[in-house]
């Protein structure tokens, strides 16, 4: 399915789903914004990386307008709808302030397993215990790969490569992969950590018996 979005470029990853708050102060999306509102329209967020906007991005809603100040600036929230690519960009609309361009959505095949899915909750489970976030989030409520996408210490261009993945089955499988391999890692930090929090401190040994 083919659209055309109003485009506001940044430096984030948006997951479908997820709410996110912005402050609105440039001219040019004060302007895109208010339509928005008005029209109860759409505008889309391409990530903007290594000062290039690439070629995948997020359909986002504006579903609430927290503030509005004296100068034009607001404070909005917005929630994510669906993943799109890019097909063409104009850094100017015709008659705009803001840049915008024609997109294909994507589709979001939700083709994972129970099985699958808890493996994947077991493995974040064990992360959260490991940084001591477990209190902060609570794994087992999770219901697919997007609500941990942003906890799981995935790197930018990782977020942007599960953004384009159009199965659900796909995105565990990466996202499992990812905290295999992250583990061990994070198991060892937190081992060094101790070990650094325990120099300069008395600590009782036991004599050795030969």
């Amino acid at each position: 399915m083919d659209g055309f979005l109003p485009f506001f470029p940044l430096k984030l990853v948006a997951f479908p789903g997820e709410p996110l708050n912005l402050h609105i102060f440039e001219p040019r999306y004060k302007q895109l914004v208010n339509e928005c509102l008005e029209n109860d329209s759409t505008f889309g967020i391409p990530v903007f990386h290594n000062d290039n906007v690439l070629d995948f991005g997020t359909e986002m809603r504006v579903t609430n307008l927290v503030r509005t100040y004296p100068t034009g600036e607001m404070d909005i929230n917005t929630e994510a709808v669906r993943a799109f690519k890019i097909n063409s960009f104009e850094h100017q609309v015709e008659g705009k302030l803001y840049a915008g361009g024609k997109v294909t959505f994507l589709p979001n095949e939700m083709d994972g397993t129970n099985e699958q899915l808890d493996h994947l909750k077991q493995l974040a489970g064990k992360l959260v215990k490991l940084i001591h976030m477990d209190e902060e989030l609570d794994v087992t409520a999770v219901a697919h790969s997007f609500e941990l996408a942003h906890k799981m210490g995935l790197s930018l261009e990782q977020e942007y490569d599960m953004l384009q993945m159009t199965s659900e089955y796909v995105r565990q499988e990466y996202m499992i992969n990812h905290l295999e391999r992250a583990l061990p890692l994070v198991r060892e930090m937190e081992l060094a950590r101790e070990r650094i929090k325990m120099n300069g401190h008395f600590r009782h040994l036991d004599p050795l018996k030969f």
